[in-house]
């Protein structure tokens, strides 16, 4: 038998079930012998008994248990290349490449890794920006109905020093919203812990979960539409799986078209389709240079026609529509 180990979560794989997580780094571990372990509690996150159907965070620690040889056996299989047809698609997203990273502009309802049911995704498509012959690497995740600004590392010493800046938050996010309602202060912070709750299938982000850690959003309004709706500016001051969503929805004001917390996605008459958030503008440290680097992406045409819909226009420049309008720290 092998010796115990500690494994630090990347930001690639938040999101996945534990069990997932598990079976594909110890693929000759049986279903069996996975249920055990963890029924006896000798696999720990974060230094806590785990469920095979948690889901994982950026950052967290897994300790792993002593293995056989056989159960830490490395899989083998070859990552299928994408078809010519998303090859195309994916270079065409491309905001920005050097020699360190790349950031794409991913659309709303594309989701960023596979999973169950879900067979088209980002990371199924980056063999075609590989650079003598390295992958790109993920780095962090956006929602599947989330459009916007996704990092990409090019080799393994980028996505190390990316990644650890994102754990350590050094990387400011700015998002738009359209929401529907008015928030009754113009700014602030929402500082709601989360944690994931519900039935199989229809966990929801939420304060009353028992394992609801930190979570803080700052926010401020960018244009009002009367009480029927309001352009935010969101910046994420941590990193919980749909922070922004839960956080809007707490101050009354759910985005637009937000199926999960927002009153079942009920679209008002004339309103269009679509979860009204995007990651417009981004500001981390190069990897190759450790200088700051910002990147400010398209209004998405969807968000366009949110904001159409309030009487507003994307292109603007108003207060707190841009990075540089918002403090460095909080």
């Amino acid at each position: 038998m092998g010796e115990v180990e500690h494994r630090e979560i990347a930001p690639e794989e938040a999101g996945l079930r534990f069990d997932r997580w598990v079976r594909s780094r110890y693929p000759g571990l049986s279903h069996a012998r996975l249920q055990k372990l963890l029924r006896t509690g000798q696999f720990r996150l974060d230094g806590r008994r785990v469920q095979a159907g948690t889901r994982l965070e950026a950052g967290q620690v897994v300790r792993v248990p002593p293995l056989g040889p056989r159960e830490k056996a490395t899989p083998t299989r070859e990552r299928p290349r994408p078809s010519a047809r998303d090859a195309r698609f994916i270079r065409e997203l491309v905001l920005h490449e050097d020699e360190d990273i790349i950031v794409l502009d991913k659309p709303a309802g594309l989701a960023v890794q596979g999973g169950s049911g879900t067979h088209r995704h980002i990371d199924g498509m980056l063999e075609a920006l590989a650079a003598g012959g390295e992958r790109p690497r993920l780095v962090h995740r956006l929602d599947r109905d989330t459009a916007g600004l996704l990092v990409l590392a090019r080799h393994a010493r980028a996505a190390r020093e990316l990644m650890h800046a994102f754990q350590q938050h050094r990387v400011r996010k700015l998002y738009w919203a359209v929401v529907l309602g008015r928030p009754a202060r113009r700014e602030g912070i929402v500082d709601l812990p989360l944690g994931k709750a519900g039935p199989r299938g229809r966990e929801r982000m939420t304060p009353e979960a028992p394992d609801a850690r930190k979570a803080r959003t700052a926010f401020r309004v960018i244009a009002r539409a009367g009480r029927v709706g309001a352009w935010l500016g969101l910046m994420p001051l941590t990193g919980r799986t749909h922070q922004l969503r839960a956080h809007c929805a707490a101050i009354g004001c759910p985005i637009l078209g937000d199926r999960k917390y927002g009153d079942g996605g009920a679209v008002p008459e004339g309103a269009p389709s679509g979860l009204m958030l995007q990651a417009v503008e981004l500001e981390l440290p190069h990897p190759g240079t450790g200088r700051p680097f910002r990147i400010r992406g398209r209004p998405a045409p969807h968000l366009r026609e949110g904001l159409s819909w309030l009487g507003m226009e994307a292109g603007e420049r108003l207060p707190f529509s841009r990075l540089e309008d918002w403090p460095e720290s909080f």
